[in-house]
């Protein structure tokens, strides 16, 4: 029996490691490499041995366990410590929860069995069980909570708190009630046991049900986020309609009236007032350049979108400086560059307003195969890059609508943001809604 129950602890320990690697890396939507599955068990087992060895690592044993996997899962994937340290006490608590749960059924069912060989047959079926329930439950904390599939789910450590309770419940649980199993069975015993199942069970409910209520608020969050970015879009194209039934309106006044500036000009040149007809010109000159656009991008909603947005920053002694035009077939919707546009500007001023000295604002694009780089460049006095906000959050969400990406940069002076676009998708890639 001791040397099975050797083996048994390390198969055991291997597998439930290999397992809780599996459900972090998947949880950030990363992988870790091959000397990970290696070195966190062996972890373990140096821990396991440690515990039996001495009293107090034994009672700080599973703590100790949290930090190991906090630290590999903060080092390997790269991410904040918070994070790293909640989906490790979700991952060590999921496999308590599968252990204790199986505790509680053999502390009813093995006594009947004990000195008999069918009992080792029942330990391994009951280890089977409780990898299943392990992995069952992992699958739905994926599904509930991801970093992959839920990149704007903020404020999620917050749930540290519901889950380091359920977590130190659930090992409260394990160390007072299932240190040693009992020879004997009282029908009190079993009530008690069946009792503490159904307790985790709720408990396992509670945690799912948590995450399942922050995992609606986040969606909560993302469709307040689309609602804001249709809503901007919305806006800026009444804007645009705005402007360009005012501009046809001039136009098809200018053009009325053009034959009697035409005439009243040649009367003037033909009577020798050669100065008033300077003068004149330079007038229908003004009034011409009053009905077209200060910038040319190849695409009228992002000209107005510039004017109205640089217009007002130029209003506040801002330099700007525009170096864009869209090639002459953009798959980029009118509505998405809008998205990005309204959102960089609007940022881009906010933050030249909050500082003195000088004050810019630069815009370039530029075309690398078959994508579009956007850059949009103002003058900060902050190094360190700005919170995702919703306007930030609605252009990644642009720009990963046409399989790009978003950079944003600072570093003291001037706050740099780069989007990439591909605008060779086909239509119907362009006419998905944003996620």
């Amino acid at each position: 029996m001791k040397y099975f129950s050797v083996l048994f602890d390390s198969f055991f320990i291997m597998i439930q490691s290999v397992m809780q690697l599996i459900f972090i890396s998947r949880f950030f939507g990363k992988k870790y490499r091959i000397w990970y599955f290696m070195l966190y068990p062996l972890l373990l087992f140096v821990l396991t041995f440690a515990s039996a060895e001495s009293a107090i690592i034994s009672t700080a044993a599973v703590g100790i366990q949290l930090v190991i996997l906090s630290v590999l899962s903060c080092t390997a994937l790269k991410s904040s410590c918070s994070i790293a340290f909640l989906s490790a006490a979700i991952a060590i608590y999921i496999s308590q929860l599968s252990s204790g749960m199986i505790n509680s059924i053999e502390s009813v069912i093995f006594p009947h069995f004990v000195g008999r060989h069918l009992l080792y047959l029942l330990l391994i079926l009951a280890a089977v069980l409780g990898f299943i329930i392990c992995i069952c439950c992992y699958a739905v904390v994926l599904k509930l909570l991801s970093v992959k599939k839920n990149e704007q789910m903020p404020y999620m450590s917050i749930l540290l708190f519901p889950v380091i309770f359920f977590f130190i419940t659930e090992l409260y649980i394990l160390r007072m009630s299932y240190s040693r199993l009992s020879v004997t069975l009282s029908l009190a015993e079993t009530g008690k046991h069946m009792g503490l199942l159904c307790i985790q069970g709720l408990g396992l409910t509670a945690l799912l049900c948590t995450l399942y209520a922050y995992g609606q608020i986040c969606s909560g969050f993302q469709a307040q986020s689309a609602f804001i970015s249709l809503t901007q879009a919305a806006q800026a194209q009444k804007t645009y309609i705005a402007e360009a039934q005012m501009r046809y309106e001039q136009t098809k006044a200018f053009r009325h009236d053009i034959k009697n500036h035409l005439l009243l000009l040649d009367g003037l040149l033909s009577s020798g007032q050669i100065e008033e007809g300077r003068n004149y010109l330079k007038k229908l000159e003004d009034i011409s350049t009053s009905l077209s656009f200060p910038y040319h991008t190849g695409n009228p909603v992002v000209d107005i979108l510039l004017r109205e947005k640089l217009g007002l920053a130029e209003a506040n002694g801002m330099k700007t400086d525009v170096s864009l035009f869209f090639p002459k077939h953009c798959g980029i919707n009118d509505l998405d560059l809008c998205i990005i546009f309204a959102n960089a500007l609007d940022n881009a001023v906010k933050a030249c307003q909050s500082i003195n000295g000088i004050k810019s604002i630069r815009i370039m694009g530029k075309q690398q195969g078959d994508f579009y780089m956007l850059e949009f460049g103002n003058t900060c006095f902050e190094k360190l890059l700005p919170k995702m906000g919703t306007g930030l959050s609605n252009i990644k969400s642009v720009a990963e609508k046409y399989h790009g990406t978003m950079l944003i940069e600072a570093d003291g002076k001037n706050f740099l943001l780069n989007v990439l676009l591909n605008i060779s998708l086909p239509s119907d890639d362009n006419s998905m809604q944003i996620h």
